[in-house]
């Protein structure tokens, strides 16, 4: 059966389609609503004419596939919270202090100076608001930390979200866009009170149990390290992983069993079908059984905190339990966007987050290259063949995500095989005994035996991870992927699978023209890659400056040798613009760049008796020198202050240069300085 005949399948492409199209283009309510009635108007007279010979009206199907594109951006214009008169920005709010009231609704990974929340807007000076914000406390705050739930009212000015202030840095403005956050709040214990610590929502009373969770692991005696990983693997919560434990499971490729995801849900689904398998036996077991898993997973969803990729992973196995345990003829590729149709004309914006994308890629790799791997081997003893299994899954799963992921993390751990090989089937244990660990916490059965034995298991699962993690020169970094190639290698792997199914030649043929397009497309960027520039990156007390020319990046800086090997700046960088080859040295006087001259003062201030007439001035380290003076004596171009000068010095030298009429560009506000 060909994959493109389930209705369903189409359906959702085209509802996808819509969501792509409202996003990317920006198409308004009042055309796409009348639209959308006048199309389903003429599908309603049209079917009513022809609805006996149906199936000989191909134009019919076009009609329905365009009302759904249309039900696609209408979906994500009513999910979008600005389009609503009383959201905060569209009360031209001013820069001054506002009185805001807030109820939070989430709590997020803090990060060195503030505890971070999703808030949201209740009122704005009394005024009836709606809308999402980002929340900074101080962690020098005495008050107490705040939970999910609670109500606030704080006297503080509203704040924009910064943006990308470097080429090619992680956009968090856009990221938390796609959430519905727009703006943040710096809050401290001056300028905030609680009013209200009452549960009101689904995702308080969670946060709640939560908390009581925790609080009985800890009186059991959990350490903070095991006590973090309960909290991740069953709770869906990991904010307070360890810094190096987690990288440890980034670089060793498993850092998705520590957000609760498919995986997870898959395994706890096995676990209570397993349980609950008597109820067959009983009359209408086969009603009931599907019932109560179907409610124990959105119990277990609702307990991690209806994160985006729980709610997904446990719609789609929900459709999946129904349908296995009512015998429905039923396809996993209709499971799949059965249930990827559900969530996204409830939450269109997922589509666009990389976890909705790479669990949905995950498992399409699963269900169609598993299969394939595993028909190479048959091994003749279980267990054996159990551990096939496994491995066969995890090759499958990492091909499906291998391309998205390229494009988003330019990084692939070459031992993903073998710490999969292990972690899965540990997961399984730590999820079913870890299960047991919170029951019996709760009930107060825990014995200080149980809680050893399962720390330890924790720990050496912690363990085997930072010796994997250990080696390296299995992880490689940096690899530049384009969405086009993205595109290319799906087109690929896709002609790949039904060239194996169909034996087809138009499959061959599509494979490979698609391997030629991709290899044409890998040189002809080596050989466009060919510009110069010159860059004043933006980085904290420390001076970064970047001359391109082709592939070859000759960089600038005073950051020492653990700062240089941590900072993302310029791998970023070197990633987005296919830098090949990079020479690192200090900090220079003078930069000559095309016809342009860069002078660079440092903390000693000299600018004097030089012998040139510089176009641009640098400066750098708070340097003690009469900005006036200097602008008279040189009357340069442009003024430049990176992020090592003092903010005190900032503002005098900007209002120096606006009364002198002259552009002043400082990093930490208007981003990297770039000659081209």
């Amino acid at each position: 059966m060909k994959l493109l005949n389930f209705n369903i399948i189409k359906l959702t492409l085209a509802l996808i389609s819509g969501i792509g199209i409202a996003h990317y283009f920006n198409i308004n309510s009042r055309i796409a609503w009348p639209l959308t009635l006048v199309l389903i108007l003429i599908v309603a007279v049209y079917w009513f004419k022809i609805k006996n010979t149906i199936h000989r009206h191909p134009f019919f199907g076009i009609l329905i596939y365009l009302c759904f594109i249309c039900i696609g951006i209408n979906t994500y214009n009513l999910k979008d919270e600005k389009q609503h008169p009383e959201h905060y920005t569209n009360l031209n709010l001013g820069p001054e202090l506002h009185r805001i009231e807030l109820q939070i609704s989430e709590r997020l990974k803090p990060d060195i100076y503030n505890t971070k929340y999703i808030a949201r807007v209740i009122g704005f000076d009394d005024v009836k608001s709606q809308g999402r914000l980002l929340i900074n406390v101080s962690k020098d705050s005495s008050m107490a930390s705040i939970g999910i739930d609670d109500k606030i009212i704080a006297i503080t000015s509203l704040e924009d979200i910064q943006k990308p202030l470097n080429p090619h840095q992680f956009d968090y403005s856009n990221y938390l866009q796609l959430r519905h956050v727009y703006g943040q709040l710096y809050l401290n214990a001056g300028n905030y009170r609680v009013i209200d610590t009452s549960k009101q929502t689904i995702y308080g009373y969670s946060d709640s149990i939560r908390f009581t969770i925790n609080h009985k692991l800890i009186e059991a005696g959990f350490k903070d390290d095991v006590l973090s990983i309960i909290n991740a693997l069953l709770l869906g919560q990991r904010q307070n992983i360890d810094k190096s434990i987690y990288n440890n499971y980034v670089n060793s490729g498993t850092i998705h069993i520590l957000a609760v995801s498919g995986l997870h849900v898959g395994i706890l689904l096995w676990i209570l079908n397993f349980i609950f398998r008597p109820l067959l036996f009983i009359k209408y077991g086969r009603i009931i059984r599907p019932l109560i898993i179907v409610l124990l997973l959105w119990c277990f969803a609702i307990i991690a905190g209806l994160s985006p990729s729980v709610t997904r992973a446990v719609t789609m196995f929900s459709v999946i339990s129904i349908a296995m345990h009512f015998k429905r003829p039923t396809n996993i590729y209709n499971t799949l966007f059965i249930s990827a149709f559900i969530i996204l004309l409830f939450k269109p914006r997922f589509l666009f987050e990389v976890g909705f994308q790479l669990s949905y890629l995950a498992v399409f790799g699963i269900v169609s290259i598993q299969p394939l791997i595993y028909k190479l081997w048959k091994p003749k003893f279980c267990i054996i063949d159990k551990l096939w299994q496994i491995y066969t899954v995890t090759i499958a799963a990492q091909i499906g995500v291998l391309p998205i992921s390229q494009f988003y993390f330019h990084q692939f751990p070459g031992l993903f095989f073998v710490s999969n090989l292990v972690v899965i089937p540990f997961l399984s244990l730590i999820l079913g005994f870890g299960l047991l660990i919170i029951i019996l916490a709760l009930l107060n059965w825990l014995t200080p035996r149980v809680v050893e034995t399962y720390s330890t298991i924790i720990e050496v699962l912690n363990d085997f991870i930072a010796w994997i993690a250990q080696y390296e020169e299995f992880l490689f970094r940096d690899i530049p992927f384009t969405l086009f190639e993205v595109l290319l290698t799906y087109l690929i792997i896709s002609a790949f699978v039904q060239t194996i199914h169909t034996k087809a030649v138009k499959w061959v043929s599509i494979c490979l023209i698609g391997t030629i397009t991709f290899q044409v497309s890998s040189i002809t960027k080596k050989f466009l890659n060919k510009d110069e520039a010159l860059i004043i990156f933006n980085k904290s007390r420390h001076t970064l400056i970047g001359q391109k020319s082709n592939s070859r990046l000759v960089l600038h800086h005073n950051l020492d040798v653990e700062k240089r090997n941590i900072d993302n700046t310029i791998s970023n960088y070197m990633i987005g613009e296919e830098i090949s080859e990079i020479v690192e040295n200090r900090i220079q006087n003078v930069y000559q760049f095309d016809n342009y001259r860069i002078l660079v003062i440092d903390s000693i201030g000299l600018y004097k008796n030089i012998s040139f007439r510089p176009d641009y001035i640098l400066l750098i380290n708070s340097p003690k020198l009469n900005l006036n003076r200097l602008m008279d004596s040189i009357n340069p171009k442009v003024i430049i202050a990176d992020a090592s000068n003092y903010k005190s010095h900032i503002y005098r030298w900007q209002k120096a240069c606006q009364n002198k009429n002259i552009p002043f560009h400082y990093t930490n506000e208007k981003g990297a300085f770039i000659l081209k």
